[in-house]
């Protein structure tokens, strides 16, 4: 069975913060939506089709994505399974040239839909389409400089947003910027994590989650287990505060140990001393989409351990570990100084820092995912004996849960009024 995977890749801004996905689909050897089509369209299509049927709620419901239709896909009007508001349709040469589904992207145009054009070209046949384009896709590895300038001047001339891609380097990221385009994407956009965050605090809404959670009569510790897991910079203290001299001699590397070690009384201590250094800084949006990416590598590598075998940690250090590697950009200190002040694994250190062992594998296979890069994801799934055929549901699945987990923790919620420690 041939490799089959679709991926989100991020289109960022020039401030590299993420504006849309584009849904990326890759099968039968080649990549979905290239204008090199090949004779096995109907085959793709199909099992493209198949796929969103059963993942549209998981796949397009927390920001704009763009996903390219052939033929096939236009006139199976796949584009009605999704919402208005989350979908631009993306269409390239073959649907250019084809007089059938030209009139069904015309059509989608007038029901509401955005629409973007691949591989824009100032033509005829492009030209005939210009009322009804949203977004125009410049391909900046293929495309001479002359002729990029023309077409961002043109597009900026009639409201076209031109979308830069194929960023693979740092040259093109460079060139595209110069360009004044409105986004970007391609590998090398997918894999930069902004500079640093303004803060290094936690995200507010889910800390006042936490507190309210804290002073109940009846403290649910699995609730506060599982507030805390969703942010990485909580994570974090609590594992440094719980393994201080004075709580503990002995390692604790969870966040379920932690809170027994601690105990409720001393946990609200340690939450109202947060509430206090923290109560003037506010986390911006760079911090917070660092604090997404954590949540979403953390779910991912932990749900890829039930795949794989003979693996030195267990599936809440994998956690961990994807939990962990944003925190250099959240924290104002080396990744080494960071992790060497809370005992996690060895292993997850290495995979982390030096992108070593099998933890290593399976870090880079979630940062592989993340950036889309076809190969690298089919190998490092073949040497930890993970079935390709399951990565995207894991991956979208994954996906669902942490949006659905975001939405919640980041709807506007009071703080409440804190008793004093017990």
């Amino acid at each position: 069975m041939r490799e089959r995977y679709i991926v989100r890749q991020p289109v960022k801004n020039d401030k590299n913060q993420i504006v849309a996905y584009e849904l990326l689909y890759y099968g039968e050897n080649q990549a979905y939506g290239n204008s090199d089509e090949s004779s096995n369209e109907f085959a793709v299509a199909d099992t493209v089709y198949s796929f969103l049927m059963q993942n549209v709620e998981k796949s397009l419901t927390d920001a704009l994505h763009f996903m390219t239709f052939t033929t096939t896909l236009l006139m199976k009007k796949t584009p009605a399974l999704f919402p208005k508001e989350n979908l631009v349709i993306q269409i390239d040469d073959s649907v250019v040239i084809h007089p059938l589904a030209l009139r069904f992207v015309q059509q989608y145009a007038r029901d509401g839909y955005k629409i973007a054009v691949n591989e824009f070209q100032f033509a005829p046949r492009y030209l005939s389409l210009i009322d009804f384009i949203d977004y125009i896709k410049l391909n900046v590895k293929t495309t001479n400089l002359i002729s990029a300038k023309n077409i961002v001047n043109l597009a900026g001339s009639m409201n076209k947003k031109v979308i830069a891609t194929n960023v693979d380097d740092e040259e093109l990221y460079k060139a595209a910027i110069e360009l004044g385009v409105y986004a970007l994407e391609g590998s090398y956009v997918a894999k930069q994590l902004a500079t640093k965050a303004h803060s290094s605090g936690y995200l507010q809404s889910n800390f006042f989650r936490l507190m309210v959670a804290v002073v109940k009569e009846e403290p649910d510790m699995e609730e506060i287990e599982q507030i805390i897991s969703m942010d990485a910079t909580l994570t974090y203290g609590l594992l440094r505060v719980a393994n201080s001299a004075y709580f503990t001699t002995n390692k604790i590397t969870t966040i379920r140990q932690a809170l027994v070690s601690l105990g409720i009384s001393q946990l609200k201590q340690w939450i109202y001393l947060l509430s206090t250094t923290n109560a003037n800084d506010e986390i911006d949006e760079t911090a917070e989409e660092f604090l997404k990416v954590s949540f979403m590598r953390a779910s991912f590598c932990s749900e890829l351990m039930r795949f794989i075998k003979g693996m030195p940690i267990s599936r809440s250090d994998a956690y961990l570990m994807g939990m962990f590697s944003t925190l250099e950009h959240l924290i104002d200190a080396p990744m080494e100084e960071i992790l060497s002040t809370v005992p996690i694994a060895e292993e997850i250190k290495s995979a982390i820092l030096l992108h070593e062992g099998r933890c290593g594998q399976l870090y880079d296979l979630v940062l592989s995912y993340e950036q889309a890069d076809w190969e690298k994801i089919t190998n490092y799934a073949e040497e930890l004996g993970i079935p390709a055929h399951t990565l995207t549901n894991v991956y979208f699945n994954c996906t669902e849960s942490v949006n659905a987990t975001w939405k919640q923790i980041i709807s506007p919620q009071q703080p409440p009024m804190p008793e004093a420690a017990q």
